[in-house]
């Protein structure tokens, strides 16, 4: 019996020992593992603070748009960074916000690049798809008038002629028009657009100088549509379904063409004022 109590004894001796030796091996690989952590953030902290991670010019950053690279003048004069800049201080995120704020820019993404150091943005410039031209008054006193020229996309975004020649200096520009303001027709803007743009009618330009009266300069003559509406693709349907009209009047006896009502569309000639009604088939 006393030598089963003695056997125990040193079981649970060799047990304590055994548990005693883990936890030291666990305290000492702990240490180590802070060790290590530690040294390889000071090392990567060395390596972020080393003056090769500096953005000293213009030249290393990388400005892309679609397949075209921007000059170093124009990517100073979007960003408006300072130089010499830690690369680590730069946001990305914010630089690509500021960009997203200039009218002529739809999408940005900026990203750090490690080698060699610099940056690398990308971004999407709106697509213009008429000239806007608006005229405005020089002198209260007399009627002189000065025109100022800009563009407009898709989506009823406005952008100045100078800053899209900035970014695009040899890109080709819309040949529809429009003249006067059009934030008052915004609302109907892309409707308007869509409509216009995939009509069998050549439209040439669009005129919102009375908002009252949208008109339009078409191959047949000009086009009155009467104030913006809801039933703008209507409209846009009846005039395509009169695209043969020059084979049945001549197109110096129409003063214009007018579909307020889709339903019943009206030509105004200018001998003696008559309007006649045309059915569309």
């Amino acid at each position: 019996m006393a030598g089963l109590v003695s056997v125990s004894r040193m079981d649970l001796a060799q047990r304590r020992q055994k548990l005693r030796r883990h936890q030291q091996m666990k305290i000492i690989q702990a240490i180590w593992r802070t060790f290590a952590i530690s040294s390889l953030a000071g090392c990567l902290l060395w390596i972020a603070i080393q003056p090769m991670w500096v953005l000293n010019s213009p030249s290393q950053v990388a400005v892309k748009s679609g397949n075209q690279s921007l000059s170093e003048e124009t990517m100073h004069s979007l960003l408006g960074l300072s130089y010499p800049q830690s690369l680590w201080r730069i946001q990305p995120a914010a630089i690509a916000d500021s960009l997203k704020r200039q009218p002529t820019i739809a999408q940005a993404i900026v990203t750090r690049r490690l080698f060699p150091p610099g940056l690398i943005i990308e971004i999407q410039e709106r697509v213009p798809v008429a000239i806007v031209q608006t005229e405005h008054s020089i002198n209260t006193a007399n009627t002189n008038r000065l025109a100022s020229v800009g563009l407009i996309d898709a989506n009823g975004v406005l952008m100045p002629l100078e800053k899209y020649r900035s970014l695009n200096s040899t890109g080709k520009l819309p040949s529809l028009k429009v003249i006067g303001k059009p934030e008052q027709y915004l609302p109907y803007w892309t409707q308007l657009y869509l409509s216009v743009s995939q009509s069998s009618v050549k439209v040439m330009e669009i005129d919102c100088q009375d908002p009252t009266n949208l008109i339009l300069k078409t191959e047949l003559g000009n086009v009155h549509l009467g104030p913006p509406s809801p039933h703008l693709t209507e409209q846009i349907k009846t005039l395509a379904q009169m695209r043969h009209l020059p084979s049945k009047l001549n197109s110096s006896q129409i003063e214009y063409i007018n579909i307020q009502n889709p339903d019943n569309p009206l030509v105004q000639l200018n001998h003696k004022k008559l309007k006649v009604n045309f059915r569309t088939p």
